[in-house]
């Protein structure tokens, strides 16, 4: 392997938790962390996988899946907003809800809660990576100008600290943590749709916490885009590091380089 290619590899395993993170960062700024995004992930690839098998077309099943993903988010937000319900609660409860659609739906359409192929649903390992790199790419930029630059992104930045002036200026804060979930959705709905791509199949939990990693990252990476793409992408590298560095020196205890990318982690929110 060439280092340009282990740096394309590198960058493409690191993509779907950039999105996980940036979808994080959206519901953080409003105040209402999307809780969900782990349950959410896995339950986007299951959907992507079941839309590709059924319709013969990857790009049309992740537009549908995309389009789930965001609508469930909507309708779910707009009961809490209308119920007033914890938000907190609420995420909480909504990512148990996307691991168990995803174990029943799997029994009812494949008749199995466990791993799921199709010889129709097979992509090539450089397919899979150009993907993850250029779907992120385009969806880090789309991320960063809309949070800098637009009106609603603005908003969007303030809707956690500072409601009130929303409100003054007639803006309702309510949709707002709508659109930061939606938000949150699809970006969680594009790292699903990245996970399964690459393994080229669906597997139970394919999220493996990130999800939860995403949480952190948004607070490793100071709630700056770009910070937290750096810290991921850092985590990432460390965790690649730690899975092949006993392919040539042995001897290292296994409990070390598990923790390894958490060690970085940990130095880089030190203070400086």
């Amino acid at each position: 392997m060439t280092s340009l290619t282990a740096i394309f590899s590198a960058l493409a395993y690191s993509c779907p938790l950039i999105l996980c993170s940036l979808g994080a960062l959206f519901s953080e700024f409003a105040g209402c962390l999307a809780l969900f995004l782990d349950g959410l992930v896995s339950f986007s690839a299951f959907l992507f996988y079941t839309f590709s098998v059924t319709t013969g077309s990857p790009l049309l099943a992740a537009l549908l899946t995309c389009l789930a993903a965001t609508a469930l988010a909507l309708a779910f937000s707009a009961l809490i907003e209308a119920g007033r319900a914890n938000r907190f609660i609420a995420a909480i409860a909504l990512n148990l809800l996307f691991g168990a659609l995803t174990s029943c739906m799997s029994s009812l359409i494949f008749g199995t809660r466990g791993v799921l192929t199709n010889e129709s649903f097979a992509f090539s390992a450089w397919t899979a990576r150009a993907t993850a790199d250029s779907v992120t790419a385009v969806f880090v930029a789309l991320a960063v100008v809309f949070l800098k630059y637009s009106r609603h992104g603005l908003y969007l930045r303030v809707t956690g600290s500072d409601a009130d002036v929303l409100k003054a200026k007639g803006v309702n804060p309510g949709n707002l943590r709508s659109l930061s979930w939606c938000l949150a959705a699809l970006y969680a709905a594009l790292a699903g749709i990245l996970l399964t791509l690459r393994l080229s199949s669906f597997v139970p939990n394919i999220s493996s916490g990130r999800g939860w990693m995403a949480l952190a990252a948004v607070f490793l990476g100071k709630k700056k885009p770009l910070r937290i793409v750096a810290a991921v992408i850092i985590f990432c590298l460390a965790d690649i590091f730690a899975a092949n560095i006993q392919n040539y020196i042995t001897g290292i205890p296994t409990s070390l380089l598990i923790s390894l990318p958490y060690l970085v982690s940990l130095l880089l929110i030190l203070p400086k």
